[in-house]
């Protein structure tokens, strides 16, 4: 009897935004933010202060989460969750910040997965984002460069029509 799992033909990467847990140190969080801040405007940083961002950055995605610490990280599984039992696909988790796992990092967990496709999808419906134009889209690309033989398709934008139909169906269930 053959006892290998059949790797499915789709796998999921819901992409989420996430967020600093409440019980972080507040200094340690406060610090972080200044770095990023003088990284994103640095034309040459220095290496201690990239290591010193990385350094928050990881911390920070590694602290242990709860319900109580950070809402945000429980409610995108809970969505993970029900949207692999509504389209019957496995669905992986990932976090453009603050958060473990990172995007690329689930990205590749989903490539391991699959002989099939890798689909990435997103609840940031509307365009112009950041995160939804620019770092998913740079997540995927990287990716996909070190695994060209699978497909990897990003499921956005979504049409307005579609977002205004899930917008209207919400407002039905509250009149």
């Amino acid at each position: 009897m053959n006892d290998m799992i059949k790797s499915p033909e789709v796998v999921v990467v819901l992409a989420m935004h996430g967020t600093p847990p409440k019980d972080f140190p507040k200094k340690e969080r406060k610090e972080l933010f200044e770095l990023r801040a003088l990284l994103k405007h640095a034309v040459t940083p220095e290496q201690a202060t990239i290591d010193r961002h990385d350094a928050l950055d990881q911390k920070m995605r590694m602290w242990p989460r709860t319900p109580e610490n950070d809402t945000f990280y429980t409610g995108s599984m809970e969505l993970g969750e029900a949207l692999s039992r509504q389209s019957g696909f496995h669905v992986i988790v990932g976090f453009n910040e603050f958060c473990d796992p990172d995007l690329d990092q689930a990205i590749v967990e989903a490539v391991g997965m699959t002989k099939g496709k890798v689909v990435v999808t997103t609840p940031m419906m509307t365009r112009g984002g950041g995160h939804s134009k620019g770092d998913i889209p740079q997540a995927i690309e990287r990716v996909a460069s070190r695994y060209p033989e699978t497909e990897i398709i990003y499921a956005w934008p979504f049409p307005v029509s579609a977002i205004a139909k899930f917008f209207s169906d919400q407002l039905q269930t509250f009149l």
